[in-house]
């Protein structure tokens, strides 16, 4: 049997065994000898993003309502034979549930018994869809009521409303399990035809992290019959978007049923040839310098009662990085003068650099004990960089102030979104 490589996450100490099978499948298995619980992760490479796509069967494009990844999700929990997933991980005592994300879809089990048979039955059950008219019908008014649970929910309209102010084309804007107009839409036929070209081994990996043996994790996976009678290893073709620099609105004010004025001031950034994870790295340097917990700006802005929270975040959307800053406050435009100004000096001092790296690096360390923190750190970074980053405590001791002024004096934040949202009349 091939012998699976073997990387040692620098810094830490913890091995990571990697094989990518003849089937295109990634296993990325993560042993502790510390730990009694396990979590495996078996995750495809499709999320509610790409709706249009060329089915695997097929040589021309097709549209497929929005939401069919979140759709996709719950029916796989429905199996031919009858048998429950939630069911059968609960009567080991073992944590089972799914997620679907913008660009990814998981399913995990986490337990402490019964390894084999749980990985066994994960696998099986991924990989045998069992879609008809009657329960794909069913599942439509189960979904409805759960999209209809958000409406009341500030965090998930501004989030949403950002997007559609920040985005003209990504799918982005659009809510992760699409409207209870484009749901009812879905087919059984949609179904098949997304899974058979997401759902292949080729667009797939498996995360494991925790108690267990490798050699009995990957030989399960070989031997699996499910795995390997799987349609794989066909080419994936979705449609490119290209998303304009420029945002959809520059300032929108709208109305929510809520107590306080919110805002949320956004920046859309063109990445260019820069590299995501430093950039990543860089940018939440900036974030955390300039507008953390424990900054000038917190501390000043809070005397002066210009709000009564307030956080910002980055992330990647195709090939822009977003900077939000979110607040609830009675003067969004003098607090979104200020973070202007805030960001018309970037420098840092060297000390408050070595503070952020020493931080950093402490939870990297205390984190690579968690079986949870090692299998999330997997995930993310196969969905976001295609490639899982051994080196974290490396590069983030490397990280230098030169590299972060250049990095920083690149970014262009000339295109930015304004949304203020007051309560009802």
């Amino acid at each position: 049997m091939k012998k699976m490589d073997k990387y040692e996450i620098e810094g830490l100490d913890q091995v990571v065994y990697y094989e990518k099978l003849d089937n295109g499948l990634e296993v990325f298995l993560a042993p502790f000898t510390n730990k009694k619980n396990y979590i495996m992760t078996y995750g495809t490479k499709f999320g509610s993003l790409y709706t249009t796509f060329i089915p695997y069967d097929k040589n021309e494009y097709v549209t497929v309502p929005d939401g069919i990844a979140h759709f996709l999700e719950h029916k796989m929990f429905e199996q031919e034979d009858g048998v429950d997933p939630f069911n059968f991980a609960s009567k080991s005592g073992t944590y089972s549930n799914a997620a679907t994300d913008f660009d990814s879809t998981k399913y995990y089990f986490e337990g402490n018994k019964n390894f084999k048979e749980n990985l066994d039955f994960l696998l099986n059950f991924v990989g045998s869809p069992y879609f008809t008219d009657s329960n794909v019908e069913k599942e439509k008014g189960i979904i409805a009521e759960e999209i209809k649970q958000y409406d009341d929910d500030i965090g998930w309209f501004m989030e949403e409303e950002m997007y559609k102010a920040l985005l003209h084309k990504d799918n982005h804007r659009i809510d992760i399990a699409g409207t209870v107009e484009s749901i009812n839409k879905i087919t059984k036929e949609d179904l098949y035809k997304t899974y058979y070209t997401f759902y292949q081994p080729s667009n797939m990996f498996l995360v494991i992290s925790g108690c267990f043996d490798v050699d009995e994790a990957i030989n399960t996976i070989k031997n699996n019959k499910v795995l390997n009678s799987a349609k794989t290893n066909i080419d994936i073709k979705v449609e490119e978007i290209d998303e304009p620099l420029e945002v959809v609105d520059k300032y929108k004010e709208l109305s929510f049923n809520i107590n306080n004025v919110k805002m949320v001031y956004s920046y859309k950034i063109p990445i260019e040839d820069m590299d995501v994870f430093d950039l990543k790295i860089y940018t939440s340097i900036l974030l955390d310098n300039k507008f953390g917990g424990s900054s000038l700006f917190r501390e000043r802005l809070k005397e002066k009662e210009l709000y009564t929270r307030f956080f910002a975040s980055n992330s990647v959307v195709g090939k822009y990085l977003i900077i939000s800053f979110h607040a609830d406050t009675n003067n969004p435009n003098e607090l979104v003068e200020e973070i202007k100004k805030e960001l018309s000096n970037i420098d840092i001092s060297d000390i408050e650099l070595e503070r952020i790296k020493k931080v950093w690096i402490a939870s990297t360390v205390m984190g690579s004990d968690d079986i949870g923190y090692i299998n999330s750190n997997i995930f993310h970074d196969v969905i976001n960089y295609g490639k899982v980053h051994y080196d974290v405590v490396k590069r983030l001791k490397m990280i230098s102030k030169n590299e972060y002024l250049r990095i920083i004096n690149g970014l262009n934040f000339e295109n930015s979104s304004f949304i203020v949202v007051k309560p009802n009349k």
